[in-house]
């Protein structure tokens, strides 16, 4: 798609008539002066009901960790980023039963306890993945529940469907389950979050009535991902959007030099961040963004987006389809390192790897973001050892042929450490 097709397909989809308002305010919770609610961050209201959410959503899957490679939560940081976060009016928090390897939802239901039940709202998901019987849905529910401590949650969603996943949890009757639930008034608004191509998006939207939807948009998304007619298919069943992966797993602030160049030119002031949030916050279904914020300097950034939050102006769009043209010559792999291709059974390290191949990709340097690191890598854990079980490919969100990707970045390895081998021995003639 070319710069001027991109403009006018992101022009053409804002005007579609918004299924949510922007709306100024408080949360739920209330009884603040005018002073501020001018200092807490923009709301959308919910269709045509008195419920508000903010734009910004706290996303429970990539909370501070105590060590790098652990599911453990640094839970005194996390903490007080989530008392940050109702202090500015971010009220809305998305964990899953998954993340954290487990962990997310319990410390939620900790970190939460200390405010009224009616000043927050909970988002969690059930993964048709982990179901093998019908018992395992209550199971499941209710544990959530109790890690979660409360009496019901405010949006739950069936999670990650895509065509492999959506006619298990029809077989298994998890939406029938749902539903029960939610006339029994343990769940308030019923969705799903989804990952695969918009004719089966479509499928699902059809065949059952949801309240709302979670995808997968940004601006490079909008296309290679084709998020854009993912959001047209919601918008004109009249189903709000709430989005995940608006920074791509974080790619989106670093992207390339000549990016952030593009970027830092047109706004010196605005992190590259923001200009990532405002994108998707200018589409007028969207009713809730989700950061997953692993540092409290994220949050604040966030907070200065989303606070008085102005959409993109005709200007800005150009700027974002200049950088766009510019990251799609890198090469990068379009991995978001949500780990769901983990554990990998020959014992690779998938996401490690890919990201530091894309942080070579974005930055130029093979020496050092890539090279460097990866000849250090136990020779099991390294793309080589793959055995094309083809496991991974099946849990990957974002469809990625992952035993394709490994095998071409080995061969980009091993050509460049048999290159250096050559010119080190001072040989005339060496692979090019």
């Amino acid at each position: 798609m070319n710069r001027r097709d991109f403009l006018k397909s992101a022009l053409a989809l804002a005007a579609l008539a918004p299924v949510t308002r922007i709306v100024a305010g408080e949360p739920s919770s209330g009884g603040k002066s005018p002073k501020d609610q001018t200092e807490k961050v923009t709301r959308r209201r919910y269709k045509n009901t008195s419920l508000t959410l903010p734009l910004l959503g706290f996303g429970m899957m990539r909370l501070p960790r105590l060590n790098p490679e652990k599911n453990e939560i640094d839970e005194s940081v996390a903490q007080k980023m989530v008392d940050r976060a109702m202090e500015a009016g971010i009220n809305y928090f998305d964990t899953a039963y998954p993340y954290h390897g487990g962990l997310s939802e319990t410390f939620v239901g900790k970190a939460l306890k200390k405010y009224p039940r009616s000043s927050y709202f909970l988002a969690t998901k059930m993964w048709p993945h982990l179901l093998k019987t019908e018992a395992d849905i209550d199971r499941m529910f209710q544990h959530q529940l109790r890690k979660l401590q409360t009496n019901y949650i405010d949006f739950y969603l069936l999670h990650a469907l895509d065509k492999r996943l959506w006619p298990k949890a029809k077989a298994l009757k998890v939406y029938e389950y749902l539903q029960k639930q939610k006339k029994a008034g343990k769940i308030r608004y019923l969705g799903f979050s989804f990952h695969d191509e918009p004719e089966v998006l479509a499928e699902i939207v059809r065949e059952r009535p949801w309240d709302f939807a979670q995808i997968q948009l940004n601006y490079v998304d909008w296309e290679l991902y084709r998020s854009r007619e993912q959001y047209e298919i919601l918008t004109k069943a009249g189903i709000p959007v709430v989005v995940m992966e608006p920074l791509r797993g974080g790619m989106l602030t670093t992207l390339t030099p000549r990016c952030l160049e593009i970027f830092k030119k047109a706004n010196p002031n605005a992190s590259v961040a923001s200009w990532a949030f405002r994108y998707v916050g200018s589409l007028p279904n969207v009713l809730v963004i989700l950061s997953g914020m692993t540092l409290p300097e994220h949050l604040e950034d966030n907070i200065k987006t989303f606070t008085g939050f102005q959409p993109l102006s005709n200007a800005e769009r150009e700027t974002i389809a200049q950088a766009v043209k510019a990251y799609h010559n890198t090469g990068a792999v379009a991995c978001t390192n949500c780990k769901y291709c983990m554990p990998c059974p020959a014992g690779v390290n998938i996401p490690r790897i890919f990201g530091l191949y894309n942080s070579y990709k974005s930055s130029g340097n093979y020496w050092r973001g890539f090279n460097r690191i990866y000849a250090e890598f136990d020779p099991d854990m390294m793309a080589s050892a793959c055995v094309n079980c083809g496991a991974c490919v099946k849990k990957c969100p974002q469809h990625i042929n992952i035993p394709e990707e490994l095998k071409k970045i080995h061969a980009e390895y091993e050509a460049r450490t048999k290159k250096t081998a050559c010119l080190r021995r001072g040989k005339a003639e060496c692979p090019a």
